[in-house]
């Protein structure tokens, strides 16, 4: 639970000496989200009494329960953002508000940065001290797609963005990159490529001095709000309000990019935060379109083809990790090294939470695929990428997923560099802005699937979270190095 309580805020609980429950929120708004498709779903997590320690059962519960149908899929997407956007409130002058009823505290300045650079006119890609560049790139990601680390449609979306180098500068649109600071933003691709960039993130002197500096050394324009000071940043948890007026202001194509992360509870309250920005955002201007990456540590439905490559695997497996796995799988309880899917299931299943990521952590990241769920099927232009395992500094810092990622290779996952990671989400959110947010499927998890860059989580030999610990372990070394 955060300690700075302002703006938008968990609801006191009266009955517990005004407490804001983070758990008591998260249950309830998964059951809500469960009880139109899945009645006996939603009464589990309602009854759940160990949340912190079981929140995994029920958020794969969310994405097993919308399988069924895209209308499933759909309902259950828009019953849990309600929920949540029903029960969080705003903190102003001591007293709690419904969302909808956010005052207005500020009025928003404009600071305006120009590139002295020349414009980056075509896709480069860095990789392990390379930078590729057209067929280097198409080849890589067709070696990517060899090794499972990637879907096989991000050959096709990559291509297309390869044979249009003129798409790059993103003519007509002001992207808002929302958490302008993030390791993973598109930001530094957008600058070098020459884009129209609306940046924001808290008024905090280093990080501007990074963000500016970023803007100064590119090709584009970048914009950003500014304070009663004059200096540029605004604060979520208070301004959206403010923020909503400004960004509706921008010329060209809006597109609202969530970027954000914090650490624990204050995740959820940032990323509700954007949602209601987004929300107000489309309300004045209604051509606004949306942007997010998705976590690869989540659960995901995944085409039959993914489960087939990670059952033969699994079955293909050498002889040495066959008699290592059989002692594992009966000292941790079947536990260790399990097989990934059923052979056969269509759409598999791949569960690649984290448990130490926490379920404030989970509902956050759910909540942004929930709400690209209901504005596709709302008609907005959305761009939702799976992306890759990256060695970002809030992953250094946790130790356990430090050491997970440092041995992940020997599972079959290949994790990213940070530079390999930002051009190439920045590259799909370009190839999404002129494609109508890419092909439409029938259900909301084959978009999701679309050109997702899983990293090989999806079709590795071993279900990921089997694997995790052993990961860890054997990784610990060079983790600590």
């Amino acid at each position: 639970m955060a300690s700075d309580q302002h703006g938008l805020v968990f609801p006191s609980d009266p009955d517990e000496e005004g407490r804001r429950s983070t758990t008591r929120v998260g249950r309830a708004v998964v059951a809500d989200a469960l009880r139109p498709v899945d009645p006996t779903g939603a009464r589990g997590a309602e009854q759940e009494t160990g949340w912190r320690a079981s929140y995994l059962v029920h958020f794969r519960r969310l994405i097993e329960a919308g399988l069924g149908s895209r209308k499933d899929a759909v309902a259950l997407a828009r019953e849990g953002l309600a929920s949540l956007h029903d029960r969080m409130r705003v903190l102003d002058d001591g007293t709690e508000r419904p969302l909808t009823d956010w005052p207005t505290r500020v009025s928003l300045g404009h600071r305006e940065v120009q590139g002295t650079s020349e414009p980056v006119t075509e896709l480069v890609l860095p990789y392990r001290g390379e930078r590729l560049r057209g067929d280097d790139v198409r080849r890589r990601v067709d070696a990517w797609v060899e090794a499972g680390v990637v879907e096989p449609s991000l050959s096709e979306a990559i291509d297309t963005l390869v044979a249009n180098p003129d798409w790059l500068r993103l003519e007509g649109h002001t992207v808002a990159v929302v958490g302008a600071g993030a390791e993973m933003g598109p930001l530094p691709s957008l600058a070098r490529w020459g884009a129209r960039v609306a940046a924001i993130d808290l008024p905090r002197a280093d990080l501007w001095d990074r963000v500016l500096g970023t803007a100064r050394d590119g090709a584009g324009t970048l914009v950003a709000p500014t304070g009663t000071d004059g200096k540029p940043g605004a604060d979520l948890l208070v301004d959206v309000p403010a923020l909503a007026d400004w960004l509706a202001g921008q010329p060209g194509r809006v597109v609202l990019g969530n970027y954000v992360y914090a650490d624990g509870a204050t995740n959820v309250r940032v990323s509700t935060a954007v949602d209601e920005l987004g929300r107000r955002l489309q309300d004045a201007r209604p051509d606004t379109a949306l942007a997010f990456l998705a976590t690869p540590t989540d659960v995901f439905g995944v085409p039959a083809d993914a489960v087939d490559q990670a059952v033969a695997r699994y079955e293909q497996r050498s002889r040495g990790s066959k008699l290592l796995g059989r002692p594992l799988r009966t000292v941790s309880g079947g536990r260790l090294l399990r097989r990934p899917y059923v052979p056969g299931t269509d759409p598999g299943v791949v569960d690649s939470l984290v448990p130490q990521q926490g379920p404030n952590y989970a509902l956050a990241k759910r909540l942004q695929r929930w709400r690209a769920t209901v504005a596709r099927h709302d008609g907005a232009l959305v761009s939702m990428n799976v992306a890759p395992p990256t060695r970002t500094r809030s992953v250094v810092k946790n130790r356990a997923l430090a050491a997970a990622y440092a041995g992940a290779h020997r599972f079959g996952v290949e994790v990213f560099d940070p530079s390999t990671s930002n051009v190439l989400m920045a590259a799909l959110l370009v190839h999404d802005l002129h494609t109508g947010g890419g092909p439409r499927h029938e259900h909301p998890w084959r978009d999701e699937a679309y050109a997702a860059v899983h990293g090989g989580l999806w079709r590795a030999p071993y279900e990921p979270r089997s694997a995790l610990g052993l990961a860890a372990l054997l990784g610990l070394g060079a983790a600590r190095g």
